[in-house]
Formats: C-alpha cells, structure tokens, sequence
C-alpha cells in the first residue's frame, strides 16, 4: 500500500514536471504549420461550445430588415472580409491561420450536410463570437469595437447567407468598388489667370453697362 501511494505522488509531481521540460525543450506545436495535439480540435470545442451555449442570446434584439442587412454588409466588409473573404472572393490568408478562418461565404461541408459559412449556427451563437472572440484563433473581441446594435446587424446577415439578401447587402459583399462621382471640371485659364464664371459674368455685366 505504501509504494502505491508513493508512486501516485511521484507521478504527481513528475508529471508537470516533465510537461515544461517538454514545453521548454521539446517541439510543442505553436507554429500555424505544426501538426495539431491529437484530439486538440474536440477539447477545445467542446469547452467553447458549452460557453456559448450558456452565455449567448437566443433572440435578437433586432429584425432582419433590409436597412439591417445592408448595414451589417457594410460592417463586415471593413471588419470582417479580410479573414473570411467577400461573396464569391475568398480570403487571400484566412486559409493560413490556425484554426483556419472559416470563408463564410463559400459552401462547406459539416458532417453529412452541405451549407453556406455559418448559416447552420443561430444568430445569438454569431453574436457570441463576434462580442468575446475566441482566445488562439485569430478572431478579435468586437465588444470594444462594434456596439451592440452593429454587432447584431452582422450576425443577422451571417445567418442568412444562404437567402436572398437585398441587392445593396450583394453589391457590398461582393467587394466592388463604390462608383465615385465624376470630378468638377477646371475652370478655365486666361492670360496666366484662372477666372471662375461668375467672374465672366460680372465682367460681361460691367461691359454692357460702360457701354
């Protein structure tokens, strides 16, 4: 009995200890290229997944209407586009992070379903992540960032990427260039001059007067 219990107590205390000399001298899988832990993914899902669904909000404060949807366009494109890509243009790194940033405009595969980013997900479990971000994976907390309102505009679009969304959301999402106004013509230069037509006019006026 007493070598049981002095073996339990070794390997309490030799356990962390070999883990840093492990972590210190070893090759623990820090860079985005490295292998993963086995079963690293399934741990840490399950623990963000259980947060989640204790903490988020199940009914969103706001409506799906079209001035939402166009306003949440207009916020992912400046905050979120460049990880997860525009409507038919994937991210040029989202690929490259580790876990990878998921284009949530492209069709993928979860388990025997076929669906479009994270339409699968509730727009309270979107909301979640946008709000607090999730720590190692390259997505930020926008809590600090967005207000609420804004953060359930975007939530609402993710969640009905694979719908018919308003032609001013498409044409934002799509990334296209906003057309800009054609520039004012210069004004014309005489003798060295540059003379405005309300200047010619002035002077047209004092001409016909003299006269």
């Amino acid at each position: 009995m007493g070598r049981f219990i002095l073996g339990v107590l070794l390997a309490i205390v030799l356990a962390p200890v070999c883990l840093l000399g492990w972590l210190r001298f070893g090759h623990p899988p820090v860079a985005v290229s490295d292998p993963p832990l086995p079963q690293e993914q399934l741990l840490t899902g399950i623990a963000l997944d259980a947060r989640i669904h204790r903490e988020m909000n199940p009914n969103p404060p706001i409506q799906d209407t079209e001035d939402n949807l166009v306003a949440g366009a207009h916020i992912y494109s400046e905050k979120c586009a460049v990880c997860h890509g525009f409507h038919g243009k994937p991210s040029a790194f989202g690929g490259q992070m580790y876990p990878d940033a998921p284009s949530l405009w492209e069709m993928h595969h979860h388990g025997t379903e076929t669906m479009m980013g994270v339409t699968d997900d509730p727009p309270g479990e979107t909301y979640w992540k946008v709000a607090n971000g999730i720590r190692l994976t390259g997505m930020p907390a926008f809590k600090g960032v967005l207000s609420e309102t804004e953060m359930w505009q975007v939530s609402l679009l993710l969640a009905r990427a694979d719908k018919l969304l308003p032609p001013g959301a498409l044409e934002v999402l799509r990334g296209e260039p906003a057309v800009q106004a054609a520039a004012p013509p210069l004004p014309e230069k005489t003798t060295g001059k540059t003379q405005l037509p309300q200047a010619k006019a002035a002077q047209s006026n004092q001409k016909g007067s003299d006269r």
